[in-house]
């Protein structure tokens, strides 16, 4: 064992301090069991102290310069002067040590630590310091154990001594903080506090556990057999039986528990943490319990609160905790800390606390119950929350908090557009909560609360009488113009929220369900509003959720900015990237049943480490989707903590994106059964196992190939088949839709196909003649970035540029401008790359495009302005995003239904089938979309962004004023139209599973997916000047009708086929039917 003990010294004075060093280092290098301790006190100057020299170098004041034998003789007295000083001091503290540490200190802390706290004590009162000490232990397996020792108990001490503990999540050293004991002197003369570091190293078996908790077992035995007595020796209830306290199950637990926590254990306190581990295994929930204090004669003001906390960094629970009871006016007298292994759940860390109340607190049943809901809300407490209510605003209470910081995140986005610097984030806290005005805001919470009351909801009409009267008296109390504008928008977010989860008791975060109404800015230039919005805010974290249609589908994206000013940069627009992102959703949603929709998460991990920044993205996800599910899961949960002025149930399905990983899919899935939902596999898509990896089958490359052939034909007159032609693309050959679109390019053209130039995170690769294909394969088939590339394969006039030097940079990110290319494929990149700032960076001095084609992988890579300006000024052909890469969705949407259709094991089996189906569809539904894009684009002119808009709103509008009128059929009539939805299915999957369609699939899913189909047809058929036409209160009857008139036009062509005619003449009848037979059957022209 080694040990390091750090001082901090008063005004002893220097000879002290010697006489302190020498005799401790005496006195423990004697030891037969331990090492030496090193002791360094904290003084403004320092005192070295070297017993072994005694050269003329190294001569000392205090001792004869040249006298060997006085020298020696001086040492000698010196050492038993100081060693009888030490005998004395021990002499003193061991007797007072023993009477004053409480009794679980000398049952739980190992003899040896004990030994070392003696000895470190008493050196310190020898050398008449204050009783403040930290010691570093390095135990054998690697673990570091650090004691505190401060004098006195006051409260407050202990929060004190944990933010000066080291190893949070933000080092690169981080260690897990896996045990904590904690005691107070029964004198209050000190506190001496265990911080364990690191983990046990063995593994636990069950020969171990039957011997180490061999006490356990035993009162475990005996509780089942009711062979004890109700109470214990000290008055203590027994647990009562548990099937969990049998002998098997009870073995399994403990071979997850360290060895020390089950040796140091008392049974009765075992059992009761292992039920509390219980109710939160394998969930990020929180449990607790608290009883009164049995063993410190009955006191009726000593309490010991349990607590365990599911999945969360011990060092944040043990602040959290003791942060929240000192608020609370309760002085911790000891606590123990425990971690026990869940399996892929992490770990559950135990807390007990022995606490008494201060200041006039009160052990009564309302202050408990108020603590145990705060102390489950605590570990999903933003920091700015925590800031408020636990260090500016006290009085508030968290729930109030939880409130005035969530709306204050929400009207960020909408009053920054106003003045970006008077409402900036930082600012609207700081205002909304100066004293001056923070009874208002508190005010405005108390509002919020009662008008979602589940036992007295406010009605419509006590909602609006109440804020009237609240602005009323803001109007009359507040000066400050900011201020009441924020205050009154406060109370607008009130009047806009639909549902809320904030009673939710097990909640992860505060969500509210909003009208999209409340996020319209003062003199916004208008824009589609969107259907609903889900605003989650929780511990580091706040996200929305935006769909365009009642049920809607779309990716989940995690934002992590790498500094504080790019956080603040990203919060201003959090809202807007989100709405942009689910708009783009929605057009390319066209083809599916699924409205668009998109979640952005913006996750503070700004000076993290890697590991701390992991762990927070992953529980940030958990906290998101969880509140989404508390908004849309009908339970009997649900019911009785939530009300809801939505008016129906609301279905909705996720998909991964940025920074979404295999184990947030797999634990979305898990939870959406947990709660509830409907059809939790369909949930989220891209499941490892029964769903379609976009990456591993390149889907959404496969339908921007299909674009990029059509448009090369269309607008290059290039046949790529047979000619070659020359491409440049952001992203890597590791990604996803770069990585595949090589592939693509040259499994479909081969050396016709020469990419010029390739830009990624780690730099560019760029050669006029085409990079060598076999290195660009190498990379995609080992998932390498581009800096790989081997230069040794580069042609005349080639280079790699690394991102390494600023010339690297620079060249990265300028490539797409610089590189002359046939055509431009942005495959990869952060949305609005090319703005309107800076779209004249990709033209040439005289004006040309470096590109005349841009066929867009990435969403959003350039902006509606930009486009409409490269169009204009240089007539560049864009093939929007909505278009190019809508094969991703449209696959994510077979996932849905095939999780609905079938079992996960029929999807299995049948994969590689449905797979290919899939593929085929998207290729068919691809080559609709483009050939109708180019063939508007060539008979009516305009740009091809705005036409890929036009045929987005045209198959959209047919889809809604179908499912409108689709909801007043009867079931005869509609059963009649299922064929549509059925011919939309891949072959298999409609084969193993249609028959099942009303048993499994959502009745208004059902109704959206034939209303999308049959919009889809009309419009890819017959262009989007016929729908655009048609008034929207026909829109429904025609596309009906239409759909007759092929069936009519299906016969007639049948019975053509079996006429006699020349051939000739009857294809040309046969392609006239089928290009204008049934609008023609309606008269419509």
């Amino acid at each position: 064992m080694i040990l390091r003990l750090t001082t901090l010294a008063g005004k002893s004075r220097q000879s002290a301090s010697k006489r302190l060093l020498h005799q401790q280092t005496r006195a423990l290098s004697t030891s037969l069991d331990d090492p030496p301790i090193h002791l360094t006190p904290q003084r403004s100057h320092s005192t070295q102290f070297n017993s072994n020299s005694n050269s003329n170098a190294d001569f000392r004041s205090w001792q004869a310069a040249h006298n060997i034998d006085i020298q020696r003789v001086t040492q000698t007295a010196m050492i038993h002067e100081l060693t009888q000083q030490q005998t004395r001091s021990i002499e003193k503290v061991v007797p007072w040590f023993l009477s004053t540490m409480p009794a679980p200190y000398f049952r739980q802390v190992p003899e040896s630590f004990r030994l070392d706290h003696i000895k470190a004590i008493s050196a310190i009162k020898d050398a008449n310091m204050d009783m403040h000490m930290n010691l570093k232990t390095h135990l054998p397996d690697g673990r570091q154990v650090l004691t505190f020792i401060r004098p006195g108990t006051m409260p407050g001490l202990l929060l004190q001594m944990i933010k000066e503990l080291p190893y949070n999540q933000r080092s690169e050293e981080y260690m897990p903080l896996s045990r904590v004991q904690i005691y107070s002197a029964e004198d209050d003369s000190m506190s001496l506090n265990l911080f364990v570091y690191g983990e046990e190293g063995k593994k636990l078996t069950e020969a171990d556990v039957t011997m180490t908790g061999s006490h356990i077992l035993e009162y475990a035995q005996q509780l089942m057999d009711e062979t004890l007595p109700p109470t214990d020796e000290y008055g203590r209830p027994n647990p009562r039986p548990n099937q969990i306290f049998a002998r098997e199950r009870l073995i399994q637990h403990m071979e997850k528990c360290s060895e020390s926590y089950i040796i140091r254990s008392d049974p009765r306190r075992f059992l009761s943490q292992f039920e509390l581990f219980e109710r939160v295994s394998g969930s990020d929930n929180i449990s607790v319990t608290i009883e009164d204090s049995f063993l410190d004669g009955n006191n009726e003001e000593h309490y010991w609160i349990d607590i365990a906390l599911a999945n969360t960094l011990p060092h944040f629970a043990l602040e959290q905790t003791t942060q929240l009871l000192y608020l609370h006016s309760f002085d911790v007298l000891r606590a123990h800390l425990d971690n026990v292994t869940d399996g892929d759940n992490g770990t559950v860390t135990l807390l007990r606390m022995l606490v008494t109340p201060q200041n006039g607190a009160k052990g009564d049943e309302p202050t408990f119950n108020l603590l145990k809901q705060e102390l489950k809300r605590s570990k999903w407490l933003t920091p700015s929350t925590m800031e408020l209510v636990y260090e500016k605003q006290p009085w508030l209470g968290v729930r109030r908090g939880e409130i005035i910081t969530a709306m204050c995140t929400i009207m960020h986005p909408i009053m920054s557009k106003q003045n970006a610097i008077a409402f900036s984030k930082g600012n609207i806290i700081e205002t909304v909560t100066k004293d001056r005005y923070v009874n208002h805001a508190a005010a405005i919470a108390d509002l919020f609360l009662d008008r979602f009351d589940p036992k007295d909801p406010l009605s419509d009409k006590e909602l609006e009488q109440r804020s009237e009267d609240l602005k009323a008296i803001i109007d009359n109390e507040v000066e400050d113009t900011p201020a009441q504008e924020l205050l009154i928008k406060m109370i607008d977010i009130i009047k806009y929220t639909l549902k809320t989860n904030i009673y939710m008791n097990n909640r992860y975060a505060l969500g509210l369900r909003l009208d999209p109404r409340i996020m319209v800015s003062e003199g916004e230039p208008p824009r589609d509003t969107p259907y609903g919005i889900i605003f989650s805010h929780g511990r580091r974290f706040d996200g929305y959720h935006v769909r365009f249609r009642d049920i809607a589908r779309g990716g989940m994206r995690l934002v992590t900015p790498p500094s504080s000013e790019q956080f603040s940069l990203e919060s201003a627009h959090h809202y807007d990237e989100c709405y942009g992102l689910a708009y783009a959703q929605q057009l390319k949603n066209k083809d599916i049943p699924e409205g668009g929709s998109k979640a952005v998460v913006l996750i503070d991990t700004v000076g993290m480490s890697s590991i701390g920044r992991n762990f927070v993205m992953r529980k940030s996800v958990k906290a998101f989707v969880d509140t989404i599910l508390d908004l849309i899961v009908d339970t009997d949960e649900t019911r009785e903590e939530i009300v809801s002025f939505v008016g129906k149930k609301e279905v909705l399905y996720l998909g991964p994106d940025e920074q979404v990983i295999p184990e947030d899919i797999d634990w979305v899935i898990k939870r959406a059964a947990q709660r509830g939902y409907d059809t939790p596999a369909a949930f989220m898509s891209s499941k490892p196992r029964a769903g379609i990896n976009h990456k591993e089958y390149g889907v959404t490359s496969e339908g921007l190939n299909v674009y990029l052939d059509v448009a090369l034909r269309h607008v290059l007159k290039i046949d790529p088949k047979e000619e070659s032609f020359t491409v440049k693309i952001t992203g890597g050959p590791d990604g996803d839709v770069a990585g595949n679109e090589l592939k693509i390019l040259f499994r479909e053209y081969g050396d016709n196909a020469k990419v010029v130039g390739i830009a990624d995170g780690t730099g560019c690769a760029e050669d006029p003649n085409g990079l060598h294909w076999e290195e660009l394969l190498r990379l995609v088939n080992n998932n390498l970035p581009i800096d790989h590339f081997d230069p040794s394969k580069l042609g005349e006039g080639g280079a790699v540029h690394k991102v390494d030097t600023e010339e690297g940079v620079k060249a990265r990110n300028s490539m797409h401008n610089r590189v002359q290319a046939d055509a431009f494929i942005p495959a990869g990149g952060r949305p609005n790359t090319i703005n309107i700032q800076n779209y004249n960076h990709f033209l040439n001095t005289d004006g040309t495009p470096s590109s005349p084609l841009i066929v867009e992988g990435a969403n959003l890579f350039v902006t509606d302005e930009a486009r409409q300006l490269l169009f204009d000024e240089a007539g560049v052909i864009i093939v929007k995003d909505s278009s190019a890469n809508k094969a991703g969705v449209i696959t994510s949407s077979y996932e849905i239904c095939a999780a609905m259709l079938l079992s996960e094991e029929e999807f299995y089996q049948n994969k590689p089938q449905i797979v290919s189906e899939v593929l085929d569809k998207l290729h068919e539904y691809a080559r609709m979309e483009a050939e109708l894009l180019f063939r508007e684009f060539e008979n009516y002119g305009g740009s091809l962004p705005q036409l890929s808009k036009v045929v987005s709103g045209a198959v959209n509008a047919a889809t809604d004023a179908l499912t409108v009128a689709l909801e007043s059929f009867s079931d005869e009539d509609k059963e009649k139209l299922l064929p549509l939805f059925r011919a939309h299915l891949p072959k298999t999957m409609a084969d193993l599973g249609f028959e099942k369609v009303h048993e499994r699939v959502p009745a208004q899913y059902i109704t959206n997916a034939v209303a999308s189909c049959l919009a889809s047809k009309l419009v890819y058929k017959e262009g989007t000047k016929f729908v655009e036409t048609l008034p929207k209160d026909k829109l429904a009857d025609v596309a009906l009708r239409y759909l007759e008139a092929e069936r009519e036009i299906a016969l007639l062509k049948d019975a053509l086929e079996g006429t006699e005619m020349p051939e000739k003449e009857k294809e040309s009848i046969l392609k006239l039917l089928d290009a204008g037979g049934a609008r023609t059957a309606l008269r419509v022209f």
